[in-house]
């Protein structure tokens, strides 16, 4: 199964459990942890995405953040200019005075500092509101746009976003621009997940959902752990192999949980559609063979080839429970573990068998499944 058709084998599941408005809450719940969308305003989203296509939502909270800032007015800034003016003000440019005025005894070719709100945080967004006004069917959205665009009629919008984008300063004064600029990023950067373009060249919503659902576990799960264990993300301590002296094939779990700096727990998450019936030796309820060589190379790494390693997916009705253990057959103290994680619930499900236990805080029976004490008997998993 492609990775495209996994995500929308995942939200069929999703949109068959709790229906359409649900499935838009959640995602709008996970992207509110990623970097790129953290700025969204999450209770007036959700609202709006149970009634409105989630590009228009995405519009209205750009729109949104915009006017806000057209309340508190647009900020300006002073800029190097240099021209041939009536009155002289700034500084006179002789050489060049003298060649254009030396019989006109009218003007000056003065260098000058002159307020203007053309700065690069407000083209950014001019360009931005432009785009939107040809994107958006909703109305409402092209009536404010339009009203929005009227404000920045005397700021030209940006010819060249990525080097404006180089140039925003978000000094002191401009902070509640930052809503609003990176709703802009999204908009303007040909790679964002709002400037895809379908079939009729169409804007289309295209999210890198490994990414989504990795955030938005590592939030919720630091939260569950025991106050004596942390979460790090983005772990790259080791590698797989060294090489004339240089350290190749860096092993970069997801999420590493410590104790006292010590590595206790590597998590790999996948954005994929597991069944937990399909548990014969062909099928294997659909689990990815090149996953378990890498926690097994993670587990050497990080663990000492002691410990446990777990993979995290979505939970489904397919896949509400954990999986029994498995175990490696060379490596007799690692176990790998396969759970859910409820994104209603915002929770890792662990298995009743009390194994994982000692990283959370108390034992809660809403986060137990429905295997038995005969899980903590290890499957062997044979890697070839």
């Amino acid at each position: 199964m492609s990775d495209f058709q996994t995500q929308y084998a995942l939200w069929d599941e999703f949109l068959a459990e709790g229906g359409d408005g649900e499935a838009r809450q959640r995602l709008i719940e996970m992207l509110c942890c990623l970097g790129g969308f953290r700025h969204i305003q999450t209770d007036s989203a959700q609202l709006l995405a149970r009634r409105m296509p989630l590009l228009e939502v995405f519009i209205g909270e750009f729109l949104r953040s915009v006017a806000d800032i057209v309340k508190r007015g647009l900020r300006g800034d002073y800029s190097l200019r240099q021209g041939n003016i009536f009155a002289l003000r700034g500084k006179l440019q002789m050489t060049k005075h003298l060649r254009q005025n030396l019989c006109r005894l009218d003007r000056f070719f003065a260098a000058f500092d002159e307020f203007s709100t053309n700065r690069p945080e407000n083209r950014l967004l001019h360009a931005a509101l432009r785009r939107v006004l040809a994107w958006t069917a909703s109305q409402a959205h092209s009536q404010l746009a339009r009203e929005l665009c009227f404000v920045f009629a005397d700021v030209p919008a940006s010819d060249q976003p990525a080097l404006d984008f180089q140039r925003v300063r978000l000094d002191r004064g401009m902070g509640h621009y930052a809503d609003a600029l990176a709703w802009a990023r999204l908009i303007l950067q040909d790679e964002s997940p709002l400037t895809g373009a379908g079939g009729h060249h169409a804007p289309s919503l295209l999210f890198p959902m490994e990414a989504v659902f990795e955030a938005f576990v590592a939030k919720h799960l630091a939260r569950q752990l025991a106050q004596s264990f942390t979460l790090k993300t983005q772990a790259r301590s080791f590698s797989l192999v060294t090489h004339r002296g240089q350290d190749w094939f860096r092993l970069k779990p997801d999420l590493l949980v410590q104790a006292s700096g010590a590595n206790r727990w590597v998590l790999d998450t996948k954005w994929k559609l597991l069944d937990g019936k399909k548990a014969t030796g062909a099928e294997k309820y659909g689990l990815d063979q090149g996953d378990f060589y890498q926690l097994h190379a993670y587990g050497q790494s990080y663990l000492d080839g002691r410990g446990d390693v777990v993979l995290i997916y979505p939970r489904t009705d397919s896949f509400n429970e954990a999986l029994p253990v498995f175990g490696f057959p060379k490596s007799a103290g690692l176990r790998l573990w396969v759970l859910p994680f409820c994104l209603k619930d915002k929770r890792l499900l662990l298995p009743p068998c009390g194994s994982l236990d000692a990283l959370f805080g108390r034992r809660d029976s809403s986060l137990a499944n429905g295997c038995n004490a005969a899980d903590v008997a290890p499957q062997d998993v044979a890697l070839a």
